[in-house]
């Protein structure tokens, strides 16, 4: 099994200059003006389930040091959403999706760990479609990897990378690493 971020034949070694909160920081610095400018029309962040979730958290967090006033946040989990679901089932980590606001008119600020396929996010905006209808959705991913399948291109990125379709890249958490990436060949 791979450790996080060791070096691998044939994978990217130029990742752990960056770490997670470094993209996180330069996300911040690119979202900013948009949280400011939108927050008097009722601007919301919200990460799809697990690594969106971490990134929007440190992001509110860092948001919320610069003096901007709290922002409503979401959950979103698109495990029922998934075009590929009668073909690997549901995950085993399903947790209900939590919006505690009204979706209706608001900028939504979409928010993942890894671009790769554009399946997820298109996912992600069908549900928070069946929530209401906003006004606005930007998408801010930590790692854009390439290999879209779908026309799905994000407002602000961390690190943009080329990967190849038989490696992957995922953000993990531990209390002992915090946040940090995995890199494997897929099988």
């Amino acid at each position: 099994m791979p450790t996080p971020m060791s070096p691998q034949p044939n994978l990217p070694t130029h990742l752990p200059a960056l770490t997670p909160e470094q993209l996180i920081d330069r996300l911040a610095e690119q979202i900013k003006p948009h949280i400011e400018s939108n927050l008097h029309a009722d601007c919301a962040l919200v990460g799809i389930h697990t690594g969106g979730v971490w990134i929007m958290d440190a992001l509110a967090e860092r948001f919320r040091v610069v003096g901007t006033p709290d922002i409503p946040r979401g959950v979103l989990d698109i495990a029922f959403y998934r075009d590929d679901f009668s073909r690997i089932g549901l995950h085993p980590e399903t947790k209900p999706s939590h919006l505690p606001f009204d979706v209706e008119g608001r900028h939504i600020l979409l928010i993942d760990d890894v671009l790769y396929t554009g399946r997820t996010i298109r996912a992600a905006m069908n549900l928070l479609f069946d929530y209401g209808r906003p006004a606005t959705i930007k998408l801010a991913v930590l790692v854009d990897r390439g290999g879209r399948e779908l026309p799905v291109c994000a407002d602000y990125v961390g690190l943009k990378l080329e990967l190849p379709a038989d490696q992957h890249i995922s953000l993990e958490k531990s209390e002992a690493e915090g946040l940090h990436f995995i890199m494997k060949r897929k099988p």
